[in-house]
């Protein structure tokens, strides 16, 4: 499928088109905000539209205008916590451009304001314009036109995707922060990557598109243990990618997770290993340099631990095939899982330095929740073919995580 379906872009163009008109009545503030929100939510892949309607018409949905709609609530939701997560993070930047905090910011400097003063503008610039996102992308749900009581579910789902997104964030700041002065446990680390990555990404529009296409409550409810599973396999090889990827691959810095001593699985695994005394004095440096870096990667390669994370990724991604030929869903929706695993796969594959034991689904084999060799439906492709040259960009499942998974 494309890489946006039509109908999501259109609704998205119509809405963030209507702030304008909002914006003659309110004036230059409003206009500020809406054009730095507007291009906040321009470009990308916007993977959890196109995966909310890929499961739509995988299960016979009809309701095209209305998965429309709801793809383009997500892909503002998206927008609202990757704005609010900048703020939270005090980045400025977002793919190699200022974010809304940081056009602000600068916005402020240019008119003389010293830093601490242009600083707090910008992040309040920040919340104000993640907070239009999330009540626009809400107000999309409401008039989605879907019946009444499809409708009160979906407002349900996003509800529930919100309180576990920021139960997921502020555990993640919590743990940052050192708070308890405890070592940060595997089964916490996994929590996180469940609660900010697997709930929003993928449990959400997986299971928005089986409630738009009527799907038995069997069917939708599998569909939130099969997100889940993939959601935590993402998270783990995009902890991967933050410290092994290839950099014009991933689009973000291979020091920034080891500069933060980011509470990821692999240092929760080397936390348990002779390797750790040494790692200690790395990881969490904000002046280390490239030199330093290798070494703390030989570290985590020597101790196990990328070897680890890739056994357990790969352990959450097999089981997520496997449930979904065990689960109550129909041979389309298998191949779009199929198909999505495989592109987290390769994409992973080709964006790790020196990979190794990640795996890849070849299209050719069939996988264990591969459809029957007789299945008379077609396919439902996740995302473009992935390119295998060098200069090729990272395949649309490179920025699934909330906020480029930090």
């Amino acid at each position: 499928m494309k890489d946006t379906p039509d109908g999501v872009t259109e609704e998205l163009d119509r809405l963030l088109a209507s702030g304008v008109d909002r914006s003659a009545r309110l004036g230059q503030d409003h206009r500020d905000l809406w054009e730095a929100l507007s291009l906040a939510a321009g470009g990308g892949k916007r993977f959890r539209p196109g995966l909310a309607v890929a499961t739509h018409d995988a299960l016979g949905g009809t309701s095209a205008e209305s998965v429309a709609r709801v793809g383009a609530a997500l892909e503002l939701l998206h927008t609202a916590f990757v704005v609010h997560d900048d703020v939270i993070d005090g980045d400025d930047v977002r793919r190699g451009r200022p974010n809304v905090s940081g056009t602000f910011a600068a916005a402020a400097r240019a008119e003389g304001a010293d830093q601490p003063t242009a600083r707090h503008y910008g992040e309040a610039a920040g919340i104000l314009a993640g907070d239009l996102a999330l009540v626009s992308a809400v107000r999309l749900v409401a008039r989605c036109q879907a019946p009444a009581a499809l409708v009160d579910e979906l407002l349900d789902l996003i509800e529930d995707t919100v309180h576990a997104t920021a139960t997921g964030e502020l555990a993640d700041v919590r743990l940052g922060l050192h708070l308890t002065g405890l070592p940060v446990t595997l089964d916490e680390a996994l929590r996180v990557a469940e609660q900010k990555t697997a709930v929003y990404s993928f449990q959400l529009p997986l299971q928005a598109g089986a409630i738009l296409a009527g799907a038995p409550a069997d069917v939708t409810a599998a569909l939130a243990r099969l997100g889940r599973l993939v959601g935590i396999g993402f998270q783990l090889l995009d902890d991967l990618l933050g410290v092994f990827g290839n950099e014009s691959r991933t689009g973000k810095s291979a020091l920034t997770d080891l500069r933060e001593g980011k509470h990821t699985a692999l240092l929760a695994h080397a936390r348990t290993t002779s390797a750790w005394p040494d790692l200690q004095g790395l990881v969490g440096d904000p002046n280390l340099d490239h030199h330093d870096a290798g070494r703390a990667r030989d570290l985590l390669e020597g101790c196990g631990a990328r070897v680890s994370v890739e056994e357990l990724a790969d352990r959450h991604l097999e089981e997520a095939l496997a449930a979904a030929a065990r689960e109550p869903i129909p041979a389309a929706l298998t191949r779009v899982l199929t198909d999505l695993v495989g592109d987290i796969r390769d994409t992973a594959v080709l964006a790790l330095h020196d990979p190794r034991t990640v795996r890849r689904v070849d299209a050719s084999t069939p996988s264990p929740a591969a459809a029957p060799p007789d299945a008379a439906a077609e396919p439902v492709e996740t995302a473009e073919p992935v390119e295998t040259t060098e200069s090729a960009e990272p395949a649309q499942f490179a920025d699934a995580s909330r906020a480029g998974a930090r």
